[in-house]
This record gives C-alpha cells, sequence and structure tokens, in this order.
C-alpha cells in the first residue's frame, strides 16, 4: 500500500514491483522501472519486536530527481574545488618561499647530500660539538663531544643537567659562564670550550681537549724549575769547589776530605731516607728532585716520621700527579709568605689498599671560605703572568684569589676530581702555627695488603 507518491491520485494503491524479496527477509537494492518511470528502488523487510516479517517498506527516487540534483550542484562544487586549488597553491608558494628561505636557497636534491656531509664531517672532526635548542635540550652531540664529556649518543633531547654531573663543566656549556676559550675539567681531561648562540634561540658549543697540552705545559713548567735549580746548583757547586780548592792550598787535605765526604753524605742520607719510607720508584724518584728544587729555594723538604708507602701502588703516576701538584702549590704558597723556618712535609701512607698524601706547608694559609673554591677549575690565587704566557701550573694559595680565564686554575681541580675517580676526596685545613694541610684520600690505589699496615701515634711512630 503506497503511504506516499508524486501522483496524488496513486497513493493508497498498491505499489507495482514485487515486495517478495523483501517479505523474504532480504534487502534489496536496485534501479527499475515502475510509475515513476526510471527510478532508483529500496525494499527491506519490516519485522516486528520479536523479528517476525510482518511486512516490507519500499521507497524510490526517480532517476531524473538524482540526475537533475547532481547537475544542479556540480556548479557550486566546481567553484568549491577551484577555491580550494587557489587556497592549495597560495598556501604551496607561501611554504616554498618559507623553505627557500630556511634552506638558504639550497634545492631540495642538495639537502640529502649536504646532510650526509655535515653527519661525516660532524662525526670526524678533533673537537667536540653539542648543540642546544632554545629550552636547554641537547640537540645534537658528536662522536668527539661524547667521548670528552661522558656522554652517550642517547643523551639528545635530554637536558645538561639530566646528562652531567653539576659543576663548572655544565655551567660553560649552559652559558652560565660569560667569556670565551673558557677553561674547564672533565674527569681528568683538561678542556677548552667556547659558546656560541643561534638565530632560534639555541647555542652550540666547541670543545677542544687540552689535556695533552696541559701536560706539555707542565713539564715545561719542571723543566724551568729543574734549569733553575741546576743554575742555582752550578753556583753551591762554584763554591764549594773553591771552598775544596782553598782547604787543598792550605794543605789541610783531611779537613777537605772530611768536607767532600760530608756533602756526599749529606745528598745520600737524604735520598735514602726517602727511598726507605717511599718503596715505589716513581715516587721516591719525585721526591729526591722535588726535595732538590725546594731547597734551591731557601725551602725544607721534610719527610714525615709517619710516612711508610709499600711499593704496591696500582697506577704510580696517578699518586705522581697528585703528589707534584700539592708540593709546587705549597713551594708557590711558602716562597710568598717568607718565613724564619719555611718548609713544606709530606706525608704518605698506607691503610690496607687506601693510599693517603697530606702535604702541609708554612705558608699563609687558607681562609675557610675558599677552601672549596680553590679546588674549582679557573680559580687560581696566582697574579696573572706579565710574559704574555699562559701560566699553567698549579695554583699557589697565597694572595689574593682571581679567577682565571685561560690556561690557569687547573693544578688542584685535577687533583679532585682525580680522587673522586677513585672514589676518595680532596680537602684542606688549617695547619696548627700557620699554614695549610692538603689531604687527599685515595681508596683502592694499593694492590692487596701483602705487607702490614702499620698505625702511627701523633708522635709519627709506628706500632
Amino acid at each position: 500500500m503506497r503511504w506516499s507518491h508524486t501522483t496524488t491520485a496513486r497513493i493508497g494503491e498498491h505499489v507495482s514491483t514485487d515486495p517478495g524479496e523483501a517479505l523474504s527477509g532480504r534487502e534489496v537494492l536496485q534501479i527499475d522501472v515502475g510509475t515513476l518511470g526510471r527510478s532508483a528502488r529500496a525494499k527491506v523487510p519490516l519485522r516486528s519486536r520479536d523479528g517476525r516479517i510482518i511486512g516490507a517498506v519500499s521507497v524510490g527516487i526517480g532517476y531524473g530527481s538524482v540526475r537533475d540534483q547532481l547537475l544542479a550542484a556540480v556548479p557550486r562544487l566546481l567553484l568549491y574545488a577551484g577555491a580550494a586549488l587557489g587556497v592549495g597553491v597560495l598556501a604551496a608558494i607561501a611554504v616554498s618561499r618559507r623553505l627557500r628561505r630556511r634552506t638558504h636557497g639550497v634545492a631540495f636534491a642538495d639537502i640529502s647530500a649536504l646532510l650526509d656531509e655535515r653527519e661525516a664531517m660532524l662525526h670526524g672532526i678533533r673537537e667536540g660539538v653539542v648543540a642546544f635548542d632554545r629550552h636547554g635540550r641537547i640537540r645534537l652531540i658528536n662522536d668527539e663531544a661524547g667521548r670528552l664529556l661522558g656522554i652517550r649518543p642517547d643523551a639528545t633531547g635530554r637536558t645538561l643537567e639530566e646528562s652531567l654531573p653539576p659543576g663548572r663543566t655544565t655551567d660553560v656549556l649552559a652559558g652560565r659562564v660569560d667569556g670565551a676559550d673558557l677553561l674547564t675539567v672533565s674527569g681528568t681531561r683538561v678542556l677548552v670550550a667556547n659558546r656560541m648562540p643561534t638565530e632560534d634561540g639555541g647555542a652550540v658549543a666547541t670543545l677542544r681537549d687540552r689535556t695533552e697540552l696541559e701536560l706539555l705545559g707542565r713539564e715545561l713548567d719542571s723543566t724551568r724549575g729543574l734549569l733553575d735549580a741546576l743554575r742555582a746548583q752550578d753556583h753551591e757547586h762554584a763554591n764549594r769547589l773553591h771552598t775544596l780548592l782553598g782547604l787543598l792550598e792550605l794543605g789541610l787535605h783531611e779537613r777537605a776530605a772530611q768536607f767532600v765526604a760530608e756533602l756526599t753524605n749529606t745528598r745520600r742520607a737524604s735520598a735514602e731516607q726517602i727511598s726507605e719510607r717511599v718503596h715505589d720508584p716513581l715516587l721516591s724518584a719525585l721526591l729526591v728532585g722535588k726535595s732538590a728544587i725546594v731547597a734551591e729555594r731557601g725551602v725544607a723538604l721534610r719527610i714525615s716520621p709517619a710516612t711508610l708507602l709499600p711499593g704496591r701502588v696500582v697506577d704510580p703516576r696517578d699518586l705522581v700527579t697528585v703528589l707534584g701538584n700539592l708540593i709546587d702549590n705549597a713551594l708557590d704558597a711558602v716562597a710568598a709568605h717568607p718565613s724564619p723556618t719555611p718548609f713544606i712535609e709530606v706525608e704518605l701512607r698506607a691503610e690496607g689498599t687506601t693510599a693517603v698524601l697530606r702535604v702541609s706547608d708554612t705558608g699563609p694559609g687558607v681562609p675557610p671560605g675558599m677552601r672549596e673554591q680553590i679546588f674549582t677549575e679557573g680559580w687560581s690565587t696566582k697574579r696573572p703572568a706579565r710574559t704574555g704566557f699562559p701560566d699553567s701550573g698549579p695554583d699557589a694559595h697565597a694572595g689574593p684569589a682571581v679567577v682565571s680565564p685561560r690556561g690557569r686554575g687547573i693544578g688542584l681541580a685535577l687533583v679532585r676530581r682525580l680522587a673522586e675517580r677513585y672514589g676518595g676526596m680532596a680537602r684542606v685545613t688549617a695547619r696548627a702555627g700557620g699554614g695549610a694541610v692538603f689531604t687527599v684520600v685515595l681508596p683502592e690505589a694499593l694492590t692487596g695488603d701483602d705487607t702490614p699496615t702499620h698505625e702511627f701515634t701523633a708522635a709519627g711512630e709506628s706500632r
């Protein structure tokens, strides 16, 4: 039965097409010919609440009506398509111009080659490169920077604070320290860092390894000190030869022989005293050499009665670095602070597998407020060199403190970093009677305890 039709007279009549398929439960979609002529028809079954088929619904739309509607919509569709095409063209032009500005006119075909060349260059150069975005996150890090800083390649996307421990290195890379060619220490490496801002608010930092140059500078300082000592010894030796010549000319042959024996025994006694208490050959040789240099500057180098270090040092070079820096630091402090009896006292002892190094002096001491700052790289108490050459020597703790721009303030920082690498510590305290006491503890610096450990009383006696 029809409920609606374009021809009112046909309402209420039976449909002209067979509803059998719909009454059998199937849905029918087809184009057929009926009272509307050629039309699109749909027939679906009508079900009750319990699922029984109780009838069918048939809907028909004249084919001409659908076609007329489509034809009527074509102009609007063309208008919309044209507008969308115009907007797309304008957007493409704008994006293309922006990309050209961002890529500095480089063609898309060349970008891939440039990227490959950049990767090869970044990972092939001997300088470390770290790039940051405007939020301080690591955007790029090359292989050399990862090696110098001890950062793994997966640090990309993290902040500096998440990748590096707090300290001067982090402050320099983050831009919290102003200047160029800033000196910093990362682990046991001496680095020179520069930081340059970029247009997008980020920054690029470059790192150069100056460890070998720093070591060469220290060797040069040691050589200069040795030359000064040799000049002084040459002068002293000439005086002794003149004295010996005078004794011989006066016919005092026995006194001349006694004079030569005294000189020989004094040198031999000093070396033997050191070798008896310090069994490692490198450390004992360092102390013998330093004693001569210290003596020529009018300072006495004393070996503490509590000193006893067995020859089972894991890496003597580390102890030589620590002890040499501390003695040089103490010598500069004592030389700048005259006293009636200037001296430096060295104590080396073993506590199981832990090495304890202590160097005290009669210098001006270290004020309490500076006792942590002097272990910071870049912190120096020396006055700038007048020769124009950077001073690579250790920092004396005499005189006004300054923050050195380059080449200075490294010795004590290396001592602390090396101690921390061993899991130990480095500190400075006041010496009774004036001066400073530097103590460095290096756990596991000695091999297994195959010799008895000595305990010492306050008087320095072994028990």
